[in-house]
Parts: C-alpha cells; structure tokens; sequence
C-alpha cells in the first residue's frame, strides 16, 4: 500500500486516538468545564441547592425515611424557586446522578414540575444516573475534580443526607472551602439528620482538641424534617435575585 492509498489522517479534534492519549488530557479536562458551562447557559440555570447522600439508601431499606425526606424537601425546594419573580432557573436542585438520596432528589424536584441536575460519575458499581434527571442536565464527567468544580460554582446552599465517604469527602471540601474563605459568598450548609451526624462526627471533640474554632460550627445547621430544612435554606441563602453569580475564588493577580 503506498501513502497515498492509505485512509487520510482526521484533522486532530477529530482525532479519537489524540483525544484519548496523555497529551489530550488537557483538551478532555477543558470539554468538562465547558460542555456544562454551555448547557447551563442554554437552560437558563443560575444557580442550584446540591443534595448530597449516600447511593445506597433505598426507599424501603432501613434508612429509607431518608429517602422519603430528600424526595420531599427537594419538591419544596421546586416549588419555592419555581414562585420566584425571575425569568432564570434558581435554586435548582443538583445532585451526583446516581441513586439512594441523589435518585430521591432528582426525583422530587422532578415530581414538582423542575428542571433538575445530575452531576454522574462512571464509578465500578454504584454510579449510574438515575432517571429523575432533566435530560438535557444529564452530565457524565471522568474527572472527580471537574464534578466538584461544578458542584461549587453554581451552589448557593447544599444540604447533607447520611452517606459514606463519598459524601463525608463532598461535605468536607466545601466545609473547607467556606472556613479558608476561598469561596467568596456565604453558602448554607444544611446536615440533615442530627442523630446520625452526631453519632458519627463529633464536632466539639474538634474544638477541644484545637483543630477547628468554635466559630467554625457555625458554617452549618442542623435539621431533622423537610420543613425546618427548607426554611434555613431560606434564611440562609442571600436574597439578591438579580445579582450575577459569583467566582468561586476572584483573581488573586494584582493590576500593573
């Protein structure tokens, strides 16, 4: 076969083999940040409240009341935005994709007539995306720290159901983001369940040891049912609703 009897090369945004190598890494990672930014921009979202909990709650198990209070306080949370004098989709309730709490969500919101989000992640076993999600809100990311990017940039308030690492990881991270003032607007963070955060943090044992401040406990709230949890969402969350939505960090970079 001469050179010229071969099938041409694709031009390299076409190229599958490039996309997928370690030089196309950057490429893949910036599709991660920019297909969401597109979508959100064409429906109209401007911001969200992110749920977060454990995939293997069901409705029947033995948590299953969690369930049922995530599905509802999500429709609440619909209900409210959905009444908001804005010609943009505020307060939209955004979860990981998957089942357990994040399937409850989705699933409330939807029930209430919203359009709501999922932020999937192909995991081994758990991670599949739940069919509650607006389809055209439906995102599938490699990258866990692109997810997270997007699970902070557009949240206002985010509320915390019983999970496991998965969900002791996201609370964490925007716990730290809050104390260390890298995010620069006040965001609520709701623990819903006091018995069972309780049982398996304890928060005071921080403070006495000195590794957290007292003053560090008021970065959230607890709640125990979908009515207390909605109204501290409520409270909490800045009132302007014509304000731009704000950068995760402003630029550091002095002016010359």
């Amino acid at each position: 076969m001469t050179t010229n009897d071969r099938p041409p090369k694709p031009i390299a945004y076409r190229n599958q083999e490039f996309l997928e190598s370690e030089e196309g890494r950057p490429l893949r990672i910036l599709a991660e940040y920019l297909e969401p930014l597109q979508a959100f921009q064409r429906e109209g979202i401007r911001d969200t409240i992110v749920f977060f909990g454990s995939a293997r709650i069901t409705a029947d198990g033995p948590l299953g009341r969690y369930y049922e209070a995530a599905r509802e306080l999500a429709r609440l949370v619909t209900v409210w935005w959905r009444g908001l004098p804005s010609h943009t989709h505020r307060y939209v309730v955004c979860t990981g994709g998957g089942g357990g709490i994040m399937e409850a969500a989705n699933r409330g919101a939807s029930e209430a007539g919203g359009k709501t989000v999922g932020l999937n992640i192909g995991l081994p076993h758990e991670q599949r995306p739940n069919p509650y999600i607006t389809h055209s809100l439906r995102f599938e990311f490699h990258y866990f720290f692109m997810r997270k990017l997007w699970f902070a940039h557009l949240a206002r308030a985010l509320v915390v159901f019983p999970g496991g690492f998965g969900t002791l990881d996201e609370l964490a991270e925007l716990l730290t983001l809050m104390q260390t003032r890298v995010m620069d607007r006040p965001v609520p963070i709701v623990l819903y369940g006091s018995s069972y955060w309780n049982e398996i943090l304890n928060f005071e044992a921080m403070v006495r040891h000195g590794v957290i401040d007292r003053e560090d406990l008021k970065l959230f709230q607890f709640a125990d049912d979908p009515a207390g949890a909605l109204a501290l969402l409520r409270t909490g969350i800045a009132a302007e609703l014509e304000g731009g939505t704000p950068a995760i960090a402003h630029s550091r970079t002095r002016p010359r």
